[in-house]
C-alpha cells in the first residue's frame, strides 16, 4: 500500500484544470496527486483507532470525469463482509477527501481517511 502512495504520478492538467475552481490554497497543489489516486479507483489503507490497533480497510468506488457527478465509495474493513460501508458523494468532495488522505499520510505513514469521512460514511451528521 505504501508503494502506491509513495509511487503515485501527478494527473494530466486537462484533468486538473476541471476540478481547481473547488479548491483553495495547499489543497490545490496536492491535487494532481488526488485526482490520480481517484483514477485508481481504490485505496488499501489502515483506520487508525484510538488505544488500540488499526484495522485494515479497502475502499473501492466508480471513477466519472466532472466535478459535480456522484462517486459511490465502498469500503471494506479488515476483510469482513459484515463490515462493509457505503457513501455517495460529489467527485469534488470525495477527492477532498483523497487530498485529505495524502496529507495525512505524508505526515503519519498510514494511509487512512479524515474523521470528517467516516462521519458522513457513517451517517454520523444526518
Amino acid at each position: 500500500m505504501t508503494q502506491v502512495l509513495d509511487a503515485i504520478q501527478p494527473a494530466t492538467a486537462r484533468d486538473v484544470n476541471v476540478y481547481l475552481p473547488y479548491y483553495q490554497g495547499g489543497k490545490r497543489d496536492l491535487l494532481p496527486l488526488a485526482i490520480s489516486l481517484y483514477q485508481s479507483s481504490n485505496l488499501e489503507g489502515q483506520r487508525g483507532i484510538e488505544g488500540g490497533s488499526n484495522i485494515p480497510f479497502v475502499a473501492t468506488w466508480n471513477v466519472s470525469k466532472l466535478p459535480a457527478d456522484l462517486t459511490r465509495c465502498r469500503i471494506q474493513f479488515d476483510n469482513d463482509g459484515d463490515l462493509n460501508y457505503e457513501l455517495t458523494i460529489t467527485n469534488f468532495e470525495f477527492i477532498g477527501f483523497l487530498i485529505e488522505v495524502i496529507t495525512n499520510y505524508r505526515r503519519t505513514k498510514v494511509a487512512d481517511f479524515p474523521k470528517t469521512f467516516y462521519r458522513k460514511l457513517l451517517k454520523l451528521d444526518d
